[in-house]
């Protein structure tokens, strides 16, 4: 979450604008004097015009500049494609400049460039956690007869296209970047990979067809006649017969367990009672055979693939009403373009790889960029006006006032600090404090400084950046 940090001799910053690689991406944003995307700059072109005084920042994560003498009438944009990589936990969004050269052999052929990578870091599980908590919370309150609220009805209809806030948000998160990313760069059309999964065959392990694919492991049976089958009505973690048997999650549903029938077993009651909401590796610790044995059943988790197949089609509906043609491509055709390019696995190299590329024709991509933005997405804060105890009751009253001195928390800023262990000049984001010593985040550490010494540089926008070098293979086919 936090910048960069300059260390300097803590004399006031200067008021020219500066470069400072913001962003750490190979191009700069720029936009004409009416503020019209042009084409993205090499930063020592960006340099060189702000040294000159003929532009000026206007955002410094995404960097961008706006020029002062020139229109989109002066320029010639020849225009970029978005290329949009969506994942469950995070997302690659990629910029991309495609022109068709003439090869050796008299043939056109396609040269894709990478110009500018974004990898979008969701906060889908901790939204569905903090959801959780709060249900727990209620539902705590209820039984305990303690603020009693009777339980609502189970039969509200939702509105058509509704979606929970954590799958809701991977689709606000991935439109509001690309939304960005069109207002800053001339995007001409935008390349979706959209890929359905088959979570049935992904539970059975194997490909499924006809009957075995409309028919689930229950067909013809019930939850509790099929464990008692599967586990010769016995206790799955002590062998225990002939005794009431309950069902029990292998993976407790307060660490993220689901009712699928692989994570279930028939416990005794004292096994039940003893491993509680314990995981089960701590629970057979001493027992390493029926460990083996319960977790033998255990199949990989669906919720990912899940939340890909509810999203994807609300996503392609949202980036829509950018204006912008929307491409879909299919996820094999990414994995064909990487594998054939050679290129590593990550979300923004898939990105990059997203639609259609004639290999045997030659075309290629000649060139990615060689540091990613890494954007998290951190939310805007809390509406909640108290802080609960462990059982859900309020113990301490929240703050109403987000702004202080003129910042909030989350904002870029740049800090001159004049003397002390921390004296010099630092960029970051901060934590707003009531009495004005703003809590300071940089690469280096977190200190306090007083809101007289800072410079606002970009308000907080619901996210944290940082950069990383892209992975690049020993044997990368990269043609700068």
């Amino acid at each position: 979450m936090a910048q960069a940090a300059e260390n300097g001799s803590g004399d006031a910053p200067t008021h020219t604008p500066q470069y400072t690689g913001g962003s750490g991406a190979d191009r700069v944003f720029v936009l004409s004097k009416e503020g019209h995307p042009l084409m993205p700059c090499h930063p020592a072109r960006a340099r060189e015009l702000l040294r000159k005084g003929r532009a000026v920042v206007v955002r410094q994560t995404p960097f961008a500049i706006r020029l002062k003498d020139r229109t989109l009438a002066q320029s010639a944009v020849d225009g970029v494609q978005l290329r949009i990589d969506p994942g469950s936990k995070g997302t690659g969004l990629a910029l991309t400049d495609e022109k068709k050269e003439t090869g050796g052999d008299g043939r056109v052929v396609a040269a894709r460039r990478g110009l500018f990578s974004i990898e979008l870091q969701h906060r889908g599980d901790q939204i569905h956690h903090t959801m959780g908590q709060r249900a727990g919370y209620r539902h705590r309150r209820r039984s305990a007869h303690c603020r009693y609220r009777t339980p609502r009805s189970n039969n509200r209809s939702v509105a058509q296209g509704w979606l929970p806030p954590s799958l809701r948000h991977r689709v606000d998160t991935t439109f509001s970047l690309a939304n960005r990313l069109c207002r800053y760069a001339p995007v001409t059309e935008i390349h979706l990979e959209r890929t359905t999964f088959d979570t049935h065959s992904m539970s059975a392990g194997r490909r499924l067809h006809g009957t075995d694919h409309a028919q689930g492991p229950l067909a013809g049976s019930t939850t509790r006649t099929y464990l008692h089958a599967k586990w010769n009505s016995a206790c799955a973690y002590c062998g225990a017969t002939g005794v009431p048997l309950n069902i029990d999650h292998v993976r407790p549903r307060s660490h993220g367990g689901s009712n699928r029938i692989t994570n279930l077993v028939l416990a005794c009651v004292p096994c039940n009672k003893a491993k509680d909401n314990r995981s089960v590796e701590s629970f057979l610790a001493h027992h390493p055979d029926r460990l083996a044995k319960v977790l033998g059943q255990l199949k990989t988790p669906l919720r990912d693939a899940a939340a890909m197949n509810a999203t994807q089609a609300r996503l392609a509906e949202a980036l829509e009403t950018l204006g912008k043609p929307v491409h879909a491509w299919p996820g094999h055709l990414t994995m064909a373009n990487r594998v054939t390019t050679g290129l590593s696995k990550t979300h923004t190299l898939d990105a990059l790889a997203v639609g259609h590329l004639d290999h045997e024709g030659g075309d290629a991509i000649v060139r990615f960029p060689e540091r990613v933005l890494i954007a998290k997405a951190t939310g805007r804060g809390s509406y909640a006006r108290t802080t609960p105890d462990r059982y859900g009751f309020p113990r301490l009253q929240r703050s109403r006032t987000k702004q202080h001195f003129g910042y909030f928390t989350g904002d870029l800023v740049r800090a001159v600090v004049p003397s002390g262990r921390w004296a010099g000049t630092w960029t970051g984001r901060i934590s707003v404090r009531a009495m004005g010593q703003h809590s300071l985040s940089t690469t280096f550490g977190r200190f306090n400084v007083r809101h007289r010494n800072l410079r606002l540089l970009q308000r907080g926008d619901g996210y944290g950046y940082s950069t990383r070098p892209e992975l690049i293979p020993p044997a990368s086919p990269k043609n700068s």
